[in-house]
């Protein structure tokens, strides 16, 4: 059976006390089920004293993005290898706000999936589609194309490293939810499409749901039968928020 991993993107907010602060709680109230994992992605800035700050908590820590280059003149950007020099053993790569704000093609997001892995670091890979795709009856086409772009250059292997995190756009950060029912469908695609490529990574790897997760509807989510953890955003800042959503998790799928 796979664990549950739920995951928080901090996004671009915190400060050195917010950060101390909420870490210290998440690891003192952290589950204690073996079989829900934990991940957090601060700003860049924070991660190395959130690397310290983690130490033998068993909670991983994650950055938000990554460069698809080694190294050079990229002024601004840091490469997946700087990232575990400070402690990083996963990495986003295609959030929508990457895609949608910053122009990040899928063939980029491709680029920087194949660097995180070459450095050693777990890829989350975000996919997902806008509400008018949605409603224009897109969303299996406009998720495959994200997908396929890491499938056709990684292989089904480097899905085999890395966990897929379904994000409906419209879901994010608006309050809005999909219904269990209605990701479990999307999730359940995208499993059978990595099938196509390979059916034993498509049973092995997990697929995590985001878009306004909370501790009210995560158990709901969860209990979905290829839903197998969460993207947290906004719940990630508040560690009462967070934790009860790992808590959710542990109901489901518990020690």
């Amino acid at each position: 059976m796979r664990n549950l991993l739920v995951a928080g993107n901090w996004k671009m907010n915190g400060s050195g006390a917010a950060n101390s602060a909420l870490v210290e709680a998440v690891v003192a109230g952290r589950p204690a089920a073996s079989s829900v994992e934990l991940l957090v992605c601060p700003p860049f800035p924070y991660l190395a004293a959130v690397a310290a700050a983690l130490k033998g908590s068993g909670i991983t820590l994650g950055a938000q993005t990554v460069s698809e280059y080694d190294k050079g003149a990229y002024t601004g950007e840091v490469s997946a290898a700087m990232l575990r020099d400070i402690g990083c053993d996963a990495v986003i790569v295609g959030h929508s706000e990457r895609r949608a704000l910053y122009g990040e093609t899928s063939e980029a997001v491709a680029a920087k999936f194949a660097a995180a892995l070459a450095a050693g670091l777990l890829p989350i890979l975000c996919v997902g589609e806008t509400l008018t795709d949605r409603e224009a009856g897109n969303t299996e086409a406009v998720v495959d194309e994200q997908l396929d772009a890491v499938l056709n250059t990684a292989g089904a292997d480097g899905i085999r490293q890395a966990v897929i995190a379904y994000e409906p756009v419209w879901a994010i950060g608006t309050g809005k939810t999909a219904s269990p029912e209605q990701a479990q469908e999307v999730h359940r695609h995208i499993r059978s499409r990595i099938a196509g490529y390979d059916a034993g990574v498509a049973a092995a790897v997990q697929i995590l749901y985001g878009g306004s997760v909370k501790g009210d509807n995560a158990e709901g989510l969860f209990s979905m039968p290829d839903i197998d953890g969460g993207l947290i955003g906004g719940a990630s800042l508040k560690a009462d928020d967070f934790l009860a959503i790992a808590e959710a998790a542990t109901r489901v799928r518990g020690s």
